[in-house]
């Protein structure tokens, strides 16, 4: 039968041993490692240099233009809201003012065509009553020269 206490000893003894076997593999590993991913950071320096440069040149300006464009909207938005008021209070004035301006001539000349048929109306009977009064004062005056 088998102790466990040999069992661990033999488990031990065997770990050792692949340690000892696996320190220069490892080593290897690792340096290799290092090697590769040193090949691959002299592969991928040009090459995210490249996308540096291509996204500087081709694609920035578009999304620079893109937010520029979304932040002058944005911002013309909330003046033109507080500027159409007195805009349209303004017009609405302006149009106000011309439509009095218009009634005021209408009535103006209205106004100036009944004094003027007022007029009319009273210079006829006023006519009339001097040219009889004249009249009548003429023959009065004929009838007192005759005596």
């Amino acid at each position: 039968m088998l102790n466990p206490q040999d069992l661990m000893g033999r488990v031990r003894s065997a770990a050792k041993k692949a340690g000892v076997r696996m320190t220069p593999v490892a080593g290897t590993a690792r340096d290799v490692a290092a090697q590769r991913i040193e090949d691959a950071r002299l592969w991928a320096a040009p090459k995210l240099d490249q996308a540096a440069h291509s996204v500087e040149e081709q694609i920035a300006p578009v999304v620079s233009a893109f937010l520029t464009e979304l932040a002058r909207r944005l911002e013309s938005t909330a003046p033109k809201k507080t500027r159409r008021w007195p805009l349209a209070a303004l017009c609405t004035g302006a149009a106000i003012g011309a439509i009095g301006v218009a009634m005021y001539r209408g009535n103006a000349k209205r106004w100036a065509e009944s004094v003027r048929d007022t007029v009319r109306g009273v210079e006829q009977p006023t006519t009339d009553w001097s040219q009889e009064r004249t009249g009548s004062m003429q023959q009065g005056a004929e009838q007192t020269r005759r005596p």
